[in-house]
């Protein structure tokens, strides 16, 4: 059987995929619909930067260059950085520019009824195990023209953040279509180049409808663009947690949450009665902690005052990868009043404006820009030519993407996709998929039946629903992600222990560069 393998995206996921499988002596195809790399990157505002510091956030062993003096790399330094790893490991010939797949589809293998019966994963548990191939639909952006490739294998590293935007809808004669002025989505501004977008908003009165980072980022561009004579709205259902700044922040939280002594708090999937007896002693020590952590933030800075203080605890907002970190100067903006924010459950449209429950007057505006995340699971979804694989990727509304080790489906065979489990830092955490998914294409991993992996997914699930409480909408694992990657160390027969020292090991933060001895094949 031949081993040709697909990569569909060139984000951060699909290149350090792509640089793994040609380590490990494979020859990939990586379809790009944009004609670079990058992924989100290539489409985010002009004021987008880092959150993290970017130690936190490079590649294993391609750390960020020296030029770059800033702790918080801009959008196109980040471009830069991906670019120069692309470059690096040669893996541009590999990448096919301007090839938006449109689905995938699974021909030529067992029936249904053969793969209902699978007791093992595809068959017999190897990754390339059954007489099926992927075809793969793939258009050319710029002549339209499609044509059909096959793999025995495709790694889906599309990201959730895109593609597919969240709007909410609205009874008859309440939405945008009353509206005189414009309606978009932050992903539709996002793709707009700077001049187009900075024109847009100019002298406008804009109303961004959201709580999260890319709602604060639109806003503080927003001010910086008109400052207190067009003043930028935001209208949000719930605050969540944000630091100032995530220097001197995220040292803390690193201590506080990221190491192993800290993960001794939380229980974790699976794990035995001991550990978790331990966990159970010392939750309060973390609820303690996490409290003082909310008290220093309410201290610190004005969120009372306007509106920004969550009512669920700090821990919700940890465990549901929501932490974020405020915009530059945010708060001088909020107290110009070139920023204002109004706290409602709901909304509506009227021709003015919108009109905000519990006011008697429509707010009026220019533009609305929803700023209201995007329908992840749904995107992956729909790649899937297969009413059976989608109905396998979404499942019921309280459940997210089921993934054993966060990387194959259980129930479809010669499939992984990368970059959809969420961690302190993304890109470090799709390295480690990358290289799990190299070592099992090699055939260096088992993996166990069927039934004991939804068995694990079912647990996993369960663990994060517990820490996130109702705020659970995705799969995110930073409560405890040194031991989801002790885990994937274990499978490639690889010590997870990687510090010098019992203090460092138990007290220390974890970083990619502690991982760089795994490198190599």
């Amino acid at each position: 059987m031949e081993r040709r393998v697909a990569i569909i995206g060139a984000g951060t996921s699909g290149l350090v995929a792509c640089k793994y499988l040609l380590q490990f002596g494979f020859n990939p195809t990586v379809f790009e619909a944009d004609d670079g790399v990058g992924g989100l990157w290539r489409h985010t505002m002009d004021s987008t930067k880092l959150q993290s510091n970017k130690q936190a956030y490079q590649f294993i062993d391609f750390p960020w260059p020296s030029s770059v003096k800033e702790d918080n790399p801009s959008h196109n330094q980040m471009l830069d950085y991906l670019n120069s790893y692309a470059q690096h490991f040669s893996l541009i010939p590999y990448i096919r520019f301007n090839s938006k797949v449109i689905h995938i589809d699974y021909v030529g293998g067992e029936s249904t009824e053969e793969i209902k019966s699978w007791e093992l994963w595809g068959g017999n548990g190897r990754p390339f195990c059954s007489k099926g191939t992927w075809h793969i639909t793939v258009q050319h952006t710029k002549s339209l023209s499609l044509e059909v490739h096959n793999a025995e294998f495709v790694v889906l590293c599309i990201g959730k953040y895109s593609g597919l935007p969240n709007i909410p809808e609205f009874p008859q004669g309440q939405g945008p279509e009353v509206f005189d002025g414009k309606v978009m989505h932050s992903m539709d501004y996002s793709n707009l180049d700077n001049d187009t977008a900075a024109e847009l908003i100019k002298g406008k009165r804009v109303t961004v409808i959201g709580s999260h980072k890319s709602a604060l980022d639109l806003a503080a561009e927003c001010a910086n663009a008109n400052g207190v004579m067009h003043p930028c709205t935001i209208i949000q259902r719930t605050a969540y947690w944000f630091f100032p700044d995530f220097n001197s922040w995220g040292v803390i939280v690193g201590f506080l949450y990221f190491n192993r002594f800290a993960e001794l708090f939380v229980h974790k999937p699976g794990e035995p009665f001991l550990l978790s007896l331990v966990a159970t002693l010392l939750s309060p020590l973390r609820w303690g902690i996490s409290k003082v952590l909310e008290n220093i933030l309410k201290w610190k800075l004005p969120l009372k005052k306007y509106g920004l203080e969550p009512s669920h605890s700090f821990l919700h907002d940890l465990s549901s990868c929501l932490l974020g970190v405020f915009p530059d100067n945010f708060f001088d903006k909020l107290k110009e009043g070139s920023i204002l924010i109004k706290n409602s459950q709901s909304f509506s449209f009227c021709r003015e404006g919108v009109v905000i429950d519990g006011e008697a007057k429509p707010l009026e505006t220019d533009i609305v820009i929803f700023a209201t995340g995007y329908k992840g699971d749904e995107k992956i979804k729909n790649i899937f030519k297969s009413p059976i694989f989608q109905n396998h990727i979404l499942g019921p509304a309280t459940s997210t993407v089921p993934l054993y080790r966060q990387i194959i489906h259980p129930r479809i065979p010669q499939l992984a996709i990368i970059g959809y489990a969420e961690s302190a830092s993304n890109i470090f955490a799709s390295e480690m998929k990358s290289l799990w998914v190299a070592h099992f294409l090699d055939g260096n991993i088992e993996v166990p039946s069927i039934r004991t992996m939804e068995k694990e997914v079912k647990l996993w699930e369960d663990n994060m629903k517990q820490y996130a409480g109702t705020y659970f909408g995705k799969s995110c694992f930073a409560n405890f992600g040194i031991s989801y990657h002790d885990q994937l160390c274990k499978d490639m027969k690889h010590n997870p222990k990687r510090k010098n020292g019992i203090f460092a090991e138990l007290f220390e933060p974890y970083s990619p560069a502690d991982y760089v001895g795994l490198t190599r094949k």
